[in-house]
Formats: structure tokens, C-alpha cells, sequence
């Protein structure tokens, strides 16, 4: 819900914050005071275009500016984190978001999602998540064919939507197999280029046969045989100082000999003292451990003997044959490999099949008589929901002083599928009983449009609810019995969402659960707004009703309004 709007020099406006609460609001004023620059600063949050007529007169810039608390998750809040913006954590259901826009005495504008500056556009599409305003001159909610079928949808309840979900699925598989379908038709020889590159490719790798890690383990290798000497020096060396050689002689000192001649020595003693015993088999650990790296050392200095300069060239071969792969194919032997998998499956689907034209074509036979079967049901769905929908409304029109009208919700078939089904859906109003329906929108004026309105959007409150919603007027041009019976409506629609309406009707006015007044100066070059108590809104009514707030019997009736009001809406509950 909103739960403020700051707006600042818009019209006569000089700087006003407009508290909101759930539930219904009603706004009223005299003429001229400014009511209407509320729904207009509403409408430069929604995306609307910028006007400089509507700057105040000596400023600079014009503001409106919207606090917003949204449940967790809500669409509008994920807009606004994609465009950079920040949100407030309220609690743990709910986060707060603030929307601003600005404009120039030039026309140029600035949009501001969460802080965060952002195009107009963006903002229009988190303002149309979160308001639909009807206005005089504007209806910008179900304006649109996809946004009365999307409606109807959702008033025809879980059998279509359950339904739709499987026609889609199908759909999807039908698109799929049309674009390979045509793929295979009209790109034979380009596909035959492709599998005839990929062939050779793959042909190549199969050859050479790389594992992966191998180049390393060659790496390895070759800078061993490269230096073959250097190694066999080294370890001739470590053996020769470990246990002698075979050109030594026996009184040259070497590791075993010291060893044998430390052990010998402490052998004799052992046996007089235990510490020296324990350090006598220490002793003799080392010279088995050293005995042990002597004999590695040798089988070491064995096989240098065997890896000659044939096998270098051997392993510099290899390694020439998997650069060349990692040339062509990747940045190593794992991704080559990776490659070669990946292109394998893409060759299946490139080569000829002479059986693969014929099964897409009876797949797609098949496809086009299922998804005929389902648009067909999903028509019968709607058509049902479509009559149901056109008398609850036509029954609302009829309490809302339009006795003679009625809501056509025409349901006609299109040529081809689409991903809704093959159905074109239009809300049309027929003003009179021998009147030909029309698209809402044609024919009929800003008042009974506004009502039309009013009176689909208390029926789909509960199935297609947006947070807030705005009536510019929705009671132009009736009274009485009509007008409480549009008070009564507002208020029924209150009770799922929140509603901001403009009005100069007591009777509705006396159904809301908050009264903001907008005031002029003397000389009605400054407009305030304030929130109104209840005796407030009691000389409020009266001004309304009379023309004179100081009228006692205007003030009586106020208060019965109220009090009517108060008891229509306990009965609600």
C-alpha cells in the first residue's frame, strides 16, 4: 500500500505530504483547490509524461513522491533492485520503497527508483505493478486486449488455469519442433558444411586420443629425460656416499660403513646400560632405512638407463600432437575433450536423417490436433467465465444508476495459436439495451467509464487485485441512491485493497475510513492538505451537502451520512 505521497510545487501546490492508511480514502475540496494534482502526481509516478504547464508558477521543478510497503517478494520490489535501487526492511513480512519523480519548467524529468536514479520507463513498470488509476480522462488499467484476457483468465479460476498450463507445455514442444522442422528443410546444405567440419574435427581428436592431464604427465616426463645426466650423476653420487660403489675401496668412508662401525661399537656396551641399548637399535633402524633408499637409489639410476633419447623423442611428439588440438579446440586437453562431447551430440542432430523430416512432420500433426483439442476447451472456458463475468458486472452497473447497460465480454477465435491459446478477448460496454457493444473506451463518457470501471474491478478484486487503486471521479454526473450505491461499491473494493478516491459527493465520502481535505488560500494561489477528524469531516459533509459548513441542519445530515456509512460497512463484515 502507499502510505505517503509528498508532492511539491505540482500546480497550485506548494509542498503537501498526503498520509495514507489502508482501506478507503477519500479526497475532497472545493474547485480548483488542487484534488486533481494528486492524481496527477500519481500519474508522473506511473511513467506518465512530463507536462511543464504543470511546474508552479516561480519554481524550478516540480516533485511527487511515494513511500510504498510491499510484502516480501512482491514483482515491484525485484524491479526495483535490477534497476540499482535500495529497499527498507520494515519487517519480516514487508519492505518499504520509495519512488520519486521530478520535472522541470523545461519538461525534462528524472525518475528515482529506491534512491537509485533509473530511466522513466522502469518506473512505469513498477508504478503499474502497484496502482491502477481511473481517471476522467485516463483509464490505464485493463486497457489492453492481453490485460482483459489475463483477467478473464484469472476470474475463470483453476480449471483454466490448470488447463492453460498444459496447452503451453505443448505449445512450446510444437514451437521446438516447427523451427527444427524448418531448419532441416531450408539449412540442409549449411548443416552439411557444419556435420562435415565437425567430422573432420572430431576425426582428428579420435586420432590423437588425448586423456585428460596427460599434457602435464608429459611435461613431467620430458624435462626428466632432458636431463637424464644431470639426474644419473646425482644419484650415482647420493648411492655412492649411502653404501660405496664397485670401484671403492673398502676403507673409502660411506654412510653404511659409519653406520655399521657406530652399531658395532654400541653393540659391544649394550648390555651394561639400557639407554645405551635403546640407542644402539635406533642405530640399527637407520641403516635399514638407509639400505632401503640405497636400493631405490640404484633401481633409480637403472631406469635412467632404459628412458634414452629415443623416448624424448617420443613424448616431444606427443606433446606437439595435443598443441595442436589445444590450438584448434581449447585452452587445454580437459576442454578439448569437453568440445568433443559437445560436438558429437550437435553432429547427431546435423546429419541427414531421411527419417527425421518425416517423424517432425507427424509429430507436428499430432501436436497442431492436441493443441486444437485444448484451445478449443480453453475457448468453452472462457466463454463460460465471459457470460459470467458480463452479468456480475451488468448487475453492478445497473446499482451504480447505469440501469440500461450492460458488459459484453466478447471471446473470438483466432487464425493461429498462440502461447494463450487461439482466443482475442474485448471488454465492450453497450450503453443502452438496443445499443451495439463497443470497446470500452469508445462511446461512452469519462464518468461511465470511470463507473464501468469501478464496477469490474469490485468483481475481480478478489482474483486480480493490484495494491492500490485511484477513482478521478468515478461519481461524475449522478447522486442520490446512485451515488451511495458507488460509496457502497468503493467501500467493497477497500476491503481487498486500498482506495484513493476523488470526489465531490458527500454520499461517498461518507463510506471511507479516511477523509483528506485539500485546501485553498483566499487568494487560491497556495493548496494544503490535511487529514480530517471525525467532526472535521463532519462540517466537511455539510460544506459539501449545502454549500455551508456552518449550517446546523447540513452538519445533522453529515452526521446521519456517517453514521449510514459506519452501518453499511459493519454489514460488509
Amino acid at each position: 500500500m502507499i502510505e505517503e505521497i509528498h508532492i511539491r510545487d505540482l500546480g497550485i501546490i506548494t509542498d503537501a505530504r498526503l498520509p495514507l492508511e489502508p482501506g478507503f480514502s477519500v479526497l475532497t475540496g472545493e474547485t480548483g483547490a488542487g484534488k486533481t494534482m494528486v492524481v496527477t502526481a500519481l500519474g508522473m509516478l506511473l511513467g506518465a509524461r512530463s507536462d511543464a504547464s504543470s511546474v508552479r508558477n516561480g519554481a524550478k521543478n516540480a516533485l511527487a513522491e511515494a513511500v510504498i510497503r510491499l510484502p516480501r517478494g512482491h514483482r515491484a520490489l525485484a524491479l526495483a533492485e535490477e534497476a540499482g535501487g535500495t529497499t527498507e526492511e520494515i519487517d519480516e513480512q514487508s519492505s518499504e520503497l520509495l519512488l520519486a519523480r521530478t520535472v522541470n519548467a523545461s519538461g525534462r524529468s528524472r525518475a528515482h527508483v529506491g534512491g537509485c536514479s533509473a530511466p522513466i520507463g522502469t518506473l512505469a513498470q513498477i508504478g503499474q505493478s502497484l496502482v491502477a488509476v481511473h481517471g476522467q480522462s485516463d483509464q490505464l488499467r485493463l486497457k489492453s486486449p492481453a490485460e482483459q484476457r489475463q483477467s478473464l483468465d484469472l476470474y475463470a479460476g483453476e480449471e483454466l488455469a490448470s488447463l492453460l498450463e498444459k496447452y503451453r507445455e505443448n505449445y512450446e514442444r510444437y514451437r521446438a519442433a516447427a523451427a527444427e522442422l524448418k531448419e532441416v528443410r531450408e539449412n540442409s546444405r549449411a548443416r552439411a558444411l557444419e556435420a562435415q567440419s565437425l567430422q573432420g574435427a572430431l576425426e582428428e581428436i579420435a586420432a590423437v586420443n588425448p586423456r585428460a592431464g596427460e599434457e602435464d604427465e608429459l611435461k613431467a616426463e620430458m624435462m626428466k629425460l632432458m636431463n637424464v645426466e644431470a639426474l644419473r650423476i646425482a644419484s650415482a653420487t647420493a648411492l655412492t656416499a649411502l653404501s660405496g660403489s664397485e670401484y671403492s675401496s673398502g676403507e673409502e668412508a660411506n654412510v653404511m660403513g659409519l653406520l655399521d662401525a657406530a652399531r658395532s661399537a654400541l653393540q659391544g656396551q649394550a648390555s651394561a646400560d639400557e639407554e645405551l641399548a635403546a640407542l644402539e637399535a635406533r642405530v640399527n633402524e637407520l641403516m635399514i632405512l638407509t639400505t632401503d633408499i640405497a636400493s631405490d637409489l640404484s633401481s633409480y639410476a637403472a631406469s635412467l638407463d632404459v628412458e634414452g633419447p629415443e623416448r624424448l623423442a617420443q613424448v616431444q611428439t606427443r606433446r606437439a600432437q595435443l598443441a595442436t588440438l589445444m590450438r584448434k579446440y581449447g585452452a587445454d586437453i580437459a576442454e578439448v575433450l569437453e568440445w568433443a562431447e559437445e560436438s558429437r551430440a550437435r553432429l547427431d542432430t546435423l546429419v541427414d536423417d531421411p527419417q527425421r523430416q518425416e517423424t517432425l512432420e507427424t509429430e507436428l500433426v499430432q501436436l497442431r490436433k492436441v493443441l486444437g483439442e485444448q484451445a478449443e476447451e480453453l475457448t468453452n472456458l472462457r466463454r463460460a467465465a465471459a457470460q459470467k463475468l458480463a452479468d456480475a458486472v451488468s448487475e453492478e452497473l445497473t446499482a451504480l444508476a447505469m440501469p440500461n447497460a450492460s458488459l459484453v465480454v466478447e471471446v473470438a477465435e483466432a487464425e493461429k495459436f498462440s502461447v494463450h491459446g487461439r482466443d482475442t478477448v474485448t471488454f465492450m460496454l453497450a450503453p443502452h439495451r438496443t445499443a451495439v457493444p463497443r470497446p470500452l473506451g469508445k462511446g461512452a463518457s469519462g464518468g461511465e467509464l470511470s463507473r464501468v470501471m469501478l464496477a469490474l474491478e469490485v468483481v475481480l478484486a478478489e482474483v486480480d487485485p493490484v495494491p492500490t487503486f485511484i477513482f478521478d471521479e468515478v461519481d461524475s454526473g449522478v447522486g442520490g441512491k446512485a451515488a451511495i450505491e458507488i460509496g457502497r461499491r468503493l467501500a467493497m473494493l477497500a476491503r481487498h485493497v486500498q482506495v484513493l478516491v476523488v470526489t465531490h459527493l458527500p454520499q461517498v465520502a461518507a463510506f471511507a475510513d479516511q477523509h483528506i481535505l485539500v485546501l485553498k488560500n483566499d487568494d487560491a494561489s497556495l493548496s494544503k492538505v490535511q487529514v480530517l477528524t471525525e467532526e472535521e469531516r463532519v462540517v466537511e459533509l455539510a460544506r459539501m451537502l449545502s454549500g455551508h459548513d456552518q449550517s446546523e441542519s447540513a452538519r445533522e445530515h453529515a452526521r446521519e451520512l456517517l453514521e449510514a456509512g459506519r452501518q453499511v460497512s459493519q454489514d460488509q463484515e
